[in-house]
């Protein structure tokens, strides 16, 4: 059973004006699946709220025209899908391609175009960090020392691989689940539709994802597409720890063309280059209610916990 809000949040204007269905992440100080990898992990102490879906096309390219960003992203024209050949470049398709420095730079247009602090530091480009990429310093207000790569003031965010692993595996009850489909057993393998108990995954190479509404059955929170469709990068660095600028980050969930075992609790990956760009990894956006003192504390023992998290 479905157990969340669906919240939609509107951004831009005219003709680049969209939103972003979120759903709401409660269970606040659940605690921690003992059974997955990394182990422990999920274990959130506050509430917030995740995409429903993973972002499309359509939203970053309206951002892209209206922020002037520069994100690149993948060029899936040769994913036709089905008897019609449709484009892999389809404005509901999810955005892949983009680094992960490229959907933090999302995330911080979103909080800046609401009057939000950024949630990630970027400055002048030097040698091996094109991107400018930085610490949040002690000196700098919304600093937390558990995890510096993002700011407490921010309200948007990519999420934590806990609280990516929550919103995919968890449930309102504290249940755990061995796949995003609020379930034990494997999801059906299926090229679209949102059938439950049912994923895109174990698909050829050559059939490109799904659409992001049309990406497998729910998880137990109301999430779309978490395990299978594309991979989604993570705020988190692949040693659990976000104290390394050029490190590593995690991604979670799964593609298309992957089999089943990418889309359990129990998968383990090392992590891919932040600089990386790659047609299967995509993303989606986390956020806090709004940021009060009391999120704020929450949040802060929250990246304490994910620093104590190493994978078994």
């Amino acid at each position: 059973m479905v157990n969340s809000q669906v919240i939609t949040q509107n951004f831009g204007a005219g003709a680049n004006a969209f939103s972003i269905d979120f759903v709401q992440i409660g269970n606040l100080g659940n605690a921690a699946d003992t059974s997955g990898n990394p182990n422990p992990a999920g274990s959130v102490s506050y509430i917030y709220n995740i995409s429903k879906y993973e972002i499309s096309r359509e939203i970053v390219n309206k951002v892209n025209l209206s922020a002037g960003l520069g994100i690149t992203l993948g060029d899936l024209t040769q994913y036709p899908r089905g008897a019609v050949p449709e484009s892999g470049n389809g404005p509901n398709k999810p955005a892949v391609g983009l680094s992960w420095y490229e959907a933090a730079l999302f995330v911080n247009h979103l909080n800046i175009s609401q009057g939000y602090n950024a949630a990630y530091k970027f400055g002048a480009p030097v040698t091996g960090n094109p991107f400018g990429f930085q610490l949040w310093n002690p000196t700098d207000a919304g600093y937390q020392a558990n995890n510096p790569f993002r700011n407490t003031l921010a309200h948007y965010f990519l999420p934590t691989t806990d609280e990516w692993y929550k919103a995919a595996y968890g449930s309102l009850s504290g249940t755990w689940f061995d796949y995003t489909t609020g379930s034990d057993t494997p999801p059906i393998a299926v090229g679209g539709g949102t059938t439950p108990g049912t994923a895109v995954y174990g698909q050829p190479s050559s059939m490109g994802p799904s659409d992001v509404d049309n990406a497998g059955g729910l998880s137990a929170f109301g999430t779309i597409g978490q395990g299978g469709n594309v991979w989604e990068w993570m705020e988190t660095n692949a040693d659990g720890s976000n104290d390394t600028i050029e490190e590593f980050r995690e991604r979670q969930g799964g593609a298309w063309d992957n089999p089943i075992e990418a889309l359990a609790t129990t998968w383990y990956d090392s992590g891919v280059n932040p600089d990386h760009e790659h047609d299967l990894i995509g993303f989606r956006v986390a956020s806090v209610p709004e940021p009060s003192s009391l999120s704020l504390l929450a949040i802060g023992l929250g990246g304490l916990a994910m620093l104590r998290r190493r994978r078994s």
